[in-house]
């Protein structure tokens, strides 16, 4: 066990200092390829016999709390790493394979974020979210994009900012629970202990909170809740997988949500898209948003408007930023 633990150590040792937000496993007949992501690209790292990744699925299983036993299922748990002063929690899923189970690790560092600086290209984009946006005690505000975009780590740091100012009952429902908070309770769901997102958040409301974030959007049941809780005055933060922002609009739809109740209760959408830039001689992903509020939200909700004005699109950004000098010719091209 002792071997097998400086082994995992030091493949998530490797994986944090070169700021990768996944790890994937790759099983063979007689190795298993180890892969970071790192800036969205997917770059061997090492090999290591079958052997010592058996042991690694065993004691994965075995410290995130899975069933040792069981191979034929997916299955998923969480784990906190803690190195120096940076605490990482480490959500890891198996998968069955027809030689043995592929694992793969997310990275989720609990530090708080300088998003402005660190996350956003644009900073005045944030800022101006929570000058704007935050100000609001009632409704709903959802960030969209693609898995990895930045969503869930915007939603906190966007919590931590409001309860630095005031307090406030925050309850979140989330799957899982990416990073702990002070004064907030986390509700993790348990779909086999009967805490889906829909009942979770009906328990919450019972909870006299003043904020609630739901962590996805999933289904139609979810989407009538959390948009019945904005309507009772409640500020509700989610997340939803669209392309866009207007296409956010048409997953509501789709969800059998009516135009009168989406005017009434969603305040803003933010799209997030990650784009690789070079700062400083150094590489990382950095976030723009299409932001869709006000009289736009209203005219694409009753199909007034089929598409943004120019300078708010990620055309225009990915043009802008392009301008700047952030990224290539080859990461310009527009969806």
């Amino acid at each position: 066990m002792n071997e097998v633990k400086k082994l995992s150590d030091s493949l998530i040792h490797s994986a944090v200092s070169l700021q990768s937000s996944d790890i994937h496993f790759y099983p063979y007949p007689t190795q298993t390829e180890i892969y970071f992501r790192i800036h969205g690209r997917r770059t061997l790292h090492r090999k290591i016999s079958s052997n010592q990744y058996r042991l690694l699925i065993t004691y994965y299983k075995f410290i995130s709390g899975m069933d040792i036993g069981e191979s034929r299922i997916p299955q998923h748990g969480t784990i906190i790493w803690t190195e120096k002063s940076n605490t990482y929690s480490l959500r890891i899923s198996t998968l069955p394979h027809h030689l043995l189970e592929s694992i793969a690790i997310r990275i989720h560092p609990q530090q708080s974020h300088q998003i402005e600086k660190k996350l956003f290209l644009f900073p005045n984009q944030i800022r101006h979210i929570k000058k704007e946006w935050l100000s609001n005690q009632a409704g709903i505000i959802l960030l969209t994009g693609p898995t990895g975009s930045g969503k869930s780590t915007t939603l906190y740091a966007l919590l931590e900012s409001m309860l630095a100012e005031n307090s406030c009952q925050t309850i979140t429902l989330e799957d899982p629970i990416e990073k702990k908070m002070d004064n907030v309770l986390q509700i993790q769901i348990n779909e086999k202990a009967g805490i889906s997102y829909h009942t979770g958040l009906k328990a919450a409301l019972r909870h006299d909170p003043d904020i609630i974030m739901v962590g996805e959007i999933r289904d139609r049941k979810t989407a009538q809740f959390a948009l019945e809780a904005a309507l009772t005055g409640h500020l509700v933060f989610s997340t939803l997988h669209a392309k866009n922002a207007i296409g956010t609009i048409f997953r509501l739809k789709e969800m059998g949500l009516k135009d009168i109740d989406l005017e009434q209760s969603l305040l803003a959408i933010g799209a997030i898209q990650l784009l690789p830039i070079q700062c400083r001689g150094k590489q990382r992903r950095a976030a723009i948003m299409e932001l869709l509020e006000g009289e736009q939200l209203t005219e694409v909700i009753y199909n007034q408007r089929k598409q943004l004005e120019y300078r708010f699109t990620f055309e225009y950004l990915r043009k802008k930023a392009f301008a700047y000098g952030f990224i290539s010719k080859d990461d310009y091209p527009t969806t």
